[in-house]
């Protein structure tokens, strides 16, 4: 009973609020001398005020939103103008990108060339290496022979005197015949000075045989000489690539080999022996030890990823500390990003093995290949995968398309050099190539 009552009183509030503010009205109208109304109850006019009130609202908020349309519309067009100019701007800056790339392709194919020919030169020089091991093995026999025609003779020497003696005892002896002793004497001086015509002879011989001996000598010495210095041209040049990457000669061949290559202890000549060979043997032998040096830094070298994955790139985003792209704090970034168009092809920077090829979280699609020597190489962020995981690779095979998945905000490649397991900056690599194949 209470809550009717309650009702009721509140609807008596509303009936008399609506009879002060919205008394019932007429609206008359006279037509031909005769007055009629028509009347107009207070809920029709709370209606015709909320619709009048909502036209009204609608009114005011389209002339609103026309003016602020407008508004925005300059706006937009301002934007968009601006948008176009720094569009051209970036087609310029991509034409001379792709200038410069293009003329950094014909140096590399020009490089590339020039370190086929280097490989061709050393093959020349282990070739003559084997005509020099050869011809000191025609000289040690020679040598040989000398010597034993030299112990001959002396020992043709030896018979001659005692034959002379001899005939000195048996002259002593035939005394008393002088006739007999007349002939015996001749017969023994011509024997004599037969003998010492031989003797001087083989003298002779044997001092042309040791001159020539000598002459083959320095000859060949000359020639293992200039073969040991291309050798260690050859060297440093190729040491002098290592040091651009960022890396040292003995690392890499102590990580090929699995060995280490430490040496030392105090210096201690070698007092060479009297025979005619003996300075070319030792220099042989550090010809050998620099040929050998050579070819273990060339096999390293051919794992060395020295280009870059892509023909035509720009760089997105630099080695080291940087900006994130995403949230725009410092973070470390262990390895470059390439940026090219959409889909470009990439292509392995050295030869080797596909370790992992598939999804890798935030990096997206990803490769990894070993490429020796405890090199890696990481392509991150890729559109669509061309190899296999076990698949060998030879240098330039195509291996994926670029893209954009993973944690990326574009077009891009994240290109990463791991040796021992470190991060490396790809860049110092690819610079090392461009000096490689400027060489």
């Amino acid at each position: 009973m209470r809550k009717r009552h309650l009702r009721d009183g509140r609807g008596g509030r509303v009936a008399r609020w609506m009879r002060r503010h919205f008394p019932q009205r007429h609206l008359f109208f006279r037509t031909k001398g005769r007055i009629s109304y028509i009347p107009i109850p207070g809920r029709a006019q709370i209606t015709l005020v909320i619709v009048v009130a909502l036209v009204g609202a609608w009114s005011a908020f389209s002339s609103v939103s026309l003016v602020f349309h407008e508004k925005i519309l300059a706006s937009r067009d301002i934007d968009i103008a601006d948008a176009r100019r720094a569009y051209r701007g970036l087609l310029g800056e991509v034409s001379e990108y792709q200038k410069k790339l293009a003329s950094i392709t014909l140096d590399l194919e020009e490089n590339h060339a020039l370190m086929l020919n280097l490989v061709e030169r050393n093959t020349v020089l282990q070739q003559n290496l084997k005509s020099v091991a050869y011809r000191l093995t025609t000289t040690d026999e020679e040598r040989k022979d000398v010597i034993a025609a030299r112990q001959n003779l002396k020992g043709q020497l030896r018979e001659i005197e005692d034959r002379m003696n001899a005939l000195a005892n048996h002259n002593f002896t035939l005394r008393d015949n002088l006739g007999t002793v007349e002939v015996d004497l001749q017969t023994a001086l011509v024997e004599r000075n037969r003998a010492l015509f031989e003797g001087n002879r083989m003298r002779r011989h044997i001092s042309n045989l040791e001159t020539r001996l000598g002459e083959l000598q320095e000859a060949e010495l000359e020639s293992v000489q200039r073969l040991t210095d291309h050798a260690v041209a050859y060297i440093e040049s190729m040491e002098k690539v290592v040091r651009l990457t960022g890396l040292t000669a003995d690392r890499l061949l102590e990580a090929a080999t699995g060995l280490p290559r430490g040496q030392g202890g105090p210096f201690i000549a070698v007092e060479p022996d009297a025979l005619p060979a003996d300075r070319l043997k030792a220099n042989l032998s550090t010809l050998d030890a620099r040929l050998q040096h050579s070819q273990a830094l060339e096999s390293v070298m051919r794992k060395l990823p020295l280009t870059a994955p892509l023909d035509s790139f720009s760089i997105t985003s630099p080695f080291g500390k940087r900006r994130d792209p995403i949230n725009r704090k410092w973070a470390a970034h262990y390895g470059v990003d390439l940026g090219s168009v959409f889909k470009s092809p990439l292509y392995v920077t050295a030869p080797g093995v596909v370790t992992y090829a598939g999804w890798s979280g935030k990096y997206g699609r990803l490769i990894e290949v070993d490429h020796g020597a405890r090199l890696k190489t990481r392509y991150g962020h890729l559109h669509k995968i061309l190899v296999k995981k076990g698949q060998q690779l030879k240098f330039r095979d195509k291996i994926a398309l670029l893209g954009s998945t993973g944690r990326s905000t574009g077009a891009h490649v994240h290109y990463e050099i791991l040796f021992k397991g470190k991060a490396k900056n790809p860049m110092k690599f690819i610079k090392a190539g461009r000096h490689v194949f400027q060489e």
